[in-house]
C-alpha cells in the first residue's frame, strides 16, 4: 500500500472552494472532515471507465473535476468488477455486496431452467426453463424514453417520468415462478437485499437513476428499497437522430444530461423530477453510458471512436471523459451549494470496463456459425435430438446454458467450442484468423459452478463459461469494443472514495473489489455492513477507507 497525501490547498482550492477562506480555516476543516460519519453518500457509476482512463486523464486535467474527487478522498488503483463483467451483475454488486454467485445475476439476459415461460398458466403441468431477460425487452413500450408511460412532449417532459418503473413493465414478459404461479419482477429475482433496503429500514431516504425499468431489481427483493427510481429508457428511439440513445454519442450525452438533471433535483431536496420537496436522499446516484458508446462505436459525430493505440482514448473518448468530468463538476458545485459536500461522501466507479483498449488486438467473430455448428453437431452425434443450446449470452465472452445439462453434453460443448477455427475481422475490416472459437478457456457443468461458487444443477448457473482471448468481440457487426468479459480491460475499474468521513489525497494499491462499495457506503452512514446478506455469505470488507 502507498499513501500518498497531497497538500491541502491544491486538494480543496480548485474552482473557488477556498475563495474567502485562509489555509488555516481549510486545514481545520480538513482535520475535522473524518471525525464524523457521513450523512449522504452519491454513487456514480460510468459505464466503460478504466482505471487507466481516470488516471490518464486527471494526469493530463489536473484542475478537472475529477482530479479534485481524487485528491479529496481514498483511490483505489487496483479495484476489479465481477466477472462476467456485464451490467447487471456489476451494478448488483455494488448494491449488494455479492457476486452473481450469491446475488443469482450473471448478466442482463440470462437462463433459469427452474422457472416457467412467460404468460404460463397451467404451472403444474408446464415445463420449466426460460430466458430471464432484464432488458428494454420488458418495457410496455421499449421505443419510447418513458418506457410506455405515455407522457406527452417527450423527450423534454422526460423528468415527468415515474419513479416506480415497475408499474412500467409488461408482466406478460416476465418468466412465471412455479410455486406462486405469478410473474417474477426483477426485484424478486434477486436473491439478497440491497443497500437501499437497509437504507430504508432505517429511515433513510432513497433514490437512484439508471437506464431501463428492469433496474427495479436494485429496489431487491421487497420491490421497496428505492423511493424514487427515474429509468429512462436508453435503448428507445432517440428523436432527433437515428436510432436508439446509444446508437449516436451527442444522443447518448444528451440522454445522460437527464439523469444529471434528476439528481441536481435531488441534491436540492426534491424528487427527481422536482416537484415535491422530499429532502436529500442519504443513499442515491446514477449510472452514466457516454463513455461506453463512444468506445464502442467506430466512429460518431466525426470523431473517431474507441482507442487510437494501446490504452490512448481516440478523439471521441476524450471528448465524452471531459463530458462526464463536466457533469460530475455540476454534481460537486450543487452539493457545495447546498451546504451539503462536508455531509456527503461520493463515490466514483464503473459497472464494467471495456475490451480491447488495444485497438490492434481487435478480432470481432460472428458468434451465429459457431452456436449452429454446435447444435449441429450434437444433433449428429444424437439422432433425434433437439438444440444443445438453450441460450446464449456472447459479448466479449460466452455463457451457454443447454437443454442437456449433463456433463457429457457440457463436455461435448466444451470440445465443440476449443476444436473450432476460422476467421474473424480486425479493427481495418480485413480478414483475422481465430482459434478455439476465439476462446482461451472453458469452464463447463461442474467446473462452471465452482468457478461461480454455486452447486452444480443451480438453476441460474451457465453451463458453459468461455474466457475469450485478448481482443475478441463477438458480433456480427461493426463495433469496436465489448464488456462482459474477464480481461483485464473488462475488470480494472477505477474506484475512489471522496468527501465527507474520508481522509484526502490517499492512493491505495492494493487488490479490492466494487462489491466492496455496498458495506462501505452503510459503514459511512453509520449502519451495519452485515444487514446485506451477501456481505454475510461472501464475508465482504469495508473498503480502507479511514
Amino acid at each position: 500500500m502507498t499513501r500518498r497525501y497531497v497538500r491541502l490547498a491544491a486538494t480543496l482550492g480548485a474552482a473557488g472552494v477556498l475563495a474567502g477562506s485562509t489555509v488555516a480555516q481549510a486545514a481545520a476543516a480538513e482535520e475535522g472532515r473524518g471525525a464524523h460519519r457521513a450523512q449522504h453518500v452519491l454513487l456514480v457509476s460510468v459505464d466503460g471507465l478504466h482505471q487507466s482512463d481516470l488516471a490518464r486523464f486527471v494526469a493530463a486535467h489536473p484542475q478537472s473535476a475529477l482530479a479534485r474527487l481524487v485528491r479529496g478522498g481514498v483511490e483505489y488503483t487496483h479495484a476489479a468488477t465481477t466477472d462476467p463483467s456485464d451490467s447487471f451483475p456489476g451494478m448488483v454488486a455494488q448494491l449488494t455486496g455479492g457476486g452473481p454467485g450469491t446475488t443469482g445475476v450473471y448478466y442482463d439476459d440470462t437462463y433459469n431452467a427452474a422457472l416457467l415461460p412467460a404468460g404460463t398458466t397451467d404451472c403444474a403441468h408446464s415445463k420449466p426453463g426460460v430466458e430471464v431477460d432484464l432488458t428494454e425487452d420488458l418495457d410496455k413500450n421499449k421505443d419510447a424514453l418513458d418506457a410506455g408511460q405515455g407522457l406527452p412532449g417527450l423527450p423534454g417532459s422526460i423528468l415527468r417520468m415515474t419513479g416506480n418503473p415497475q408499474t412500467l413493465i409488461d408482466p406478460a414478459k416476465l418468466p412465471v415462478d412455479p410455486r406462486t404461479c405469478k410473474p417474477v419482477y426483477p426485484h424478486s429475482y434477486l436473491q439478497v437485499n440491497t443497500v437501499f433496503e437497509v437504507a430504508r429500514q432505517a429511515g433513510l431516504r432513497t433514490a437512484w437513476s439508471d437506464k431501463h425499468a428492469a433496474y427495479d431489481i436494485l429496489n431487491g427483493p421487497s420491490g421497496a428499497g428505492i423511493q424514487d427510481l427515474f429509468t429512462p429508457e436508453v435503448n428507445s428511439n432517440a428523436t432527433g437522430y437515428k436510432g436508439d440513445w446509444t446508437k449516436d454519442n451527442q444522443a447518448t450525452e444528451q440522454y445522460d444530461s437527464y439523469k444529471v438533471q434528476a439528481v441536481l433535483n435531488e441534491i436540492d431536496g426534491y424528487d427527481h423530477s422536482r416537484a415535491q420537496r422530499v429532502g436529500t436522499p442519504a443513499v442515491f446516484g446514477l449510472n452514466f453510458q457516454s463513455v461506453s458508446t463512444a468506445q464502442k462505436l467506430a466512429s460518431s459525430d466525426g470523431l473517431q471512436g474507441g482507442y487510437v493505440a494501446k490504452g490512448v482514448p481516440g478523439p471521441l473518448v476524450e471528448k465524452n471523459l471531459a463530458y462526464v468530468d463536466q457533469q460530475i463538476g455540476a454534481l460537486t458545485a450543487e452539493l457545495r451549494k447546498q451546504h451539503l459536500d462536508r455531509s456527503t461522501t461520493v463515490i466514483l466507479s464503473a459497472k464494467h470496463g471495456q475490451s480491447p483498449i488495444d485497438p490492434a488486438a481487435l478480432n470481432r467473430i460472428d458468434d451465429g456459425p459457431l452456436l449452429d455448428g454446435l447444435d449441429a453437431a450434437w444433433k449428429a452425434a444424437h439422432p433425434g435430438a433437439g438444440a444443445l443450446v438453450a441460450h446464449a449470452v456472447d459479448d466479449d465472452g460466452v455463457l451457454l446454458w443447454l437443454n442437456d445439462r449433463s456433463q457429457a453434453a457440457t463436455s461435448f460443448a466444451k470440445a465443440y467450442l476449443l476444436a473450432q477455427n476460422g476467421t474473424g475481422v480486425g479493427i481495418d475490416g480485413k480478414a483475422r484468423p481465430f482459434t478455439g472459437s476465439g476462446v482461451q478457456k472453458v469452464y463447463a457443468g461442474a467446473e462452471a459452478a465452482d468457478h461461480f461458487g454455486v452447486a452444480p444443477g443451480d438453476p441460474r448457473v451457465p453451463d458453459v463459461l468461455g474466457v475469450a482471448q485478448y481482443g475478441v468481440v463477438y458480433t456480427g457487426g461493426s463495433k469496436i469494443a465489448e464488456h462482459g468479459g474477464a480481461h483485464a480491460d473488462d475488470l480494472n475499474v477505477p474506484l475512489v472514495v471522496s468527501g465527507a468521513a474520508t481522509p484526502g489525497g490517499v492512493r491505495r494499491e492494493e487488490k479490492v473489489e466494487t462489491k466492496q462499495i455496498a458495506p462501505t457506503v452503510l459503514d459511512l452512514l453509520g449502519l451495519q455492513p452485515h444487514d446485506l446478506q451477501a456481505v454475510r455469505a461472501e464475508h465482504t470488507r469495508v473498503l480502507p477507507v479511514r
